[in-house]
């Protein structure tokens, strides 16, 4: 089966068309507008995957999309703004281009589907999580299937104990126990938890009510949250290439911002390791994962505590899938190279059969 994925960002996607054994015969990346002619340009697929960053409570696998599940999946819109409606509006366009060929909904939230009670419930009243169904859904999950599954066959096993690092403009953290997702640090929606390129992160709920009391209008405190805030917010770029520049010429503003990152990063990865109860193995992806050998370095050395070192020659030379643990180090390193279009496409398979 010729499989055709669908990873929508918030202004671009990128299609991928993939043969039965996972060979991608052909790709394509540009603007959201641009969908129709990059398919006219492809070969036909047999079957569509379409990254969904969220499922809700509803969906925890893939599921073959019909008019009642795209109702339902628009109705989820406004959890995850800046993507979700990318998503959507990707559906639209593939549907239309491709009518006869059925479309497959893979989603970033059913890797977490696993997440116990414990992890998942917010202390709030109990009529607003059951009416709302709020709860930590957790985010990146296609991309932390794929690194489980690829660390398993670069270790030979699955390890025990493992925290993923998705670190990318938007970016996450994973406990994963036996496989399974048992914590991560994006919840209701992927506001929550890191310092990302331009989302804030974990800030004190008081801050947004606080501000929209004393005038700030709510759309104007929503866009600076997702849009306004967290790297760029501190710098005024979201590009981490630039401020490792900046850094490097020692601007002060440039420093400060790596600064409240890497404490907010330390700090999350030694909470999932604590949910682990104890680490196995540190794994990198994602743009910032794979390709920032400082950010790797620095958490490595906040994570000495834990027994992880990385080798300074086999980090800063990584490239692609592999490891560059330290000589004698407890915790296995690895970088891993983000596909989430071999787990949509995967994910396809499964739903389609």
């Amino acid at each position: 089966m010729r499989i055709l994925t669908v990873n929508p960002g918030s202004s671009s996607l990128k299609l991928s068309l993939l043969d039965p054994d996972g060979t991608v015969v052909t790709e394509n990346a540009g603007a959201r507008h641009e969908i129709a002619p990059m398919v006219a340009d492809m070969p036909r697929p047999d079957a569509v995957g379409i990254r969904f960053v969220h499922g809700g409570p509803d969906f925890t696998g893939p599921v073959v999309v019909d008019a009642a599940v795209a109702e339902r999946l628009h109705a989820l819109a406004d959890l995850a703004p800046l993507h979700q409606p990318a998503s959507l509006h990707a559906l639209s366009e593939i549907t239309d281009a491709l009518p006869d060929v059925p479309a497959v909904a893979c989603f970033d939230t059913a890797f977490h589907a696993t997440l116990p009670d414990a992890a998942a419930t917010y202390a709030l009243p109990a009529e607003w999580r059951e009416r709302f169904g709020l709860r930590r859904y957790g985010f990146h999950g296609l991309s932390y299937s794929y690194a489980v599954r690829r660390t398993g066959e670069l270790l030979g096993s699955v390890p025990s104990r493992m925290v993923i690092c998705h670190l990318g403009s938007g970016a996450s953290l994973a406990a994963v126990a036996e496989g399974s997702s048992v914590d991560t640090t994006m919840g209701f929606t992927p506001l929550e938890g890191l310092v990302m390129a331009s989302r804030a992160g974990s800030v004190d709920p008081g801050i947004p009510l606080w501000l929209i009391k004393h005038g700030v209008p709510a759309p104007e405190v929503d866009d600076a949250l997702e849009s306004r805030s967290g790297l760029r917010g501190l710098t005024g770029t979201g590009d981490m290439r630039e401020i490792r520049q900046r850094a490097e010429a020692r601007d002060a503003t440039a420093l400060a911002a790596l600064d409240v990152y890497h404490h907010r990063l330390r700090a999350c990865a030694a909470a999932m390791a604590a949910t682990l109860g104890g680490l196995d193995a540190l794994v990198f992806t994602g743009g910032v994962g794979e390709h920032d050998p400082s950010v790797r370095h620095r958490l490595a050395e906040d994570l000495a505590f834990l027994g992880v070192s990385v080798d300074p020659h086999r980090n800063d030379d990584a490239r692609g899938d592999t490891d560059v643990t330290a000589p004698g180090a407890a915790v296995r390193t690895l970088v891993v190279t983000a596909r989430e279009d071999l787990e949509i496409a995967g994910g396809v398979r499964r739903c389609l059969r």
